[in-house]
């Protein structure tokens, strides 16, 4: 699958704006870590890009609902097991444990893009106002973006091996380069 054919997937099954933003800010950061543990970045971002196919569809977690339903949608199309398994193990509800690079990138890339999307959104709708600092503050205040899971965040980056610092540069660097496409340039 290209990443022209995964894109226009994506938007026969997402119509969210939002949900959508968020998903090209996974692909994004997936394609940073792709390039810092050898990936290929284009298949890193192509899964990052699908994670959440059928959330919109099919909030539900669990058989029936996500992700199982999108994963079983990919491989009708013919996609690569290990990316089926990347998705799946990016919801640890799925069974299916975090081992490679790849799965683990995308865990740690998941909950923090829409959490550092939130702190751009108070910090005068742009990234460039965002630094480390400013999303280690917001992670502090839990009336801040509450619904966001903090111990994901954290726990994404032990799995990775990265320090929390360093996984939020990181996000914070790969968001800004697509920072128009999410319209916080």
């Amino acid at each position: 699958m290209t990443r022209d054919e995964a894109y226009q997937l994506l938007c026969e099954w997402v119509h969210n704006p939002n949900l959508r933003k968020h998903m090209l800010a996974v692909e994004a950061c997936m394609q940073f870590y792709a390039r810092r543990f050898a990936g290929d970045p284009a298949e890193w971002g192509i899964v990052g890009l699908l994670h959440d196919l059928d959330y919109e569809r099919y909030p539900n977690p669990g058989p029936g609902g996500h992700p199982f339903v999108g994963v079983e949608e990919l491989r009708k199309r013919g996609a690569p097991e290990h990316w089926c398994r990347a998705i799946l193990s990016h919801a640890d509800y799925s069974g299916v444990a975090r081992q490679t690079p790849m799965e683990k990138a995308l865990f740690a890339c998941d909950e923090v893009t829409g959490f550092v999307v939130a702190v751009a959104l108070v910090k005068g709708k742009s990234l460039r106002n965002v630094d480390v600092d400013s999303v280690k503050r917001k992670m502090k205040d839990k009336a801040f973006a509450r619904a966001v899971r903090r111990e994901d965040i954290v726990r994404g980056a032990e799995e990775l091996g990265v320090r929390l610092e360093d996984h939020l540069a990181t996000i914070l660097e790969a968001m800004r380069g697509i920072g128009e496409v999410l319209e916080l340039a």
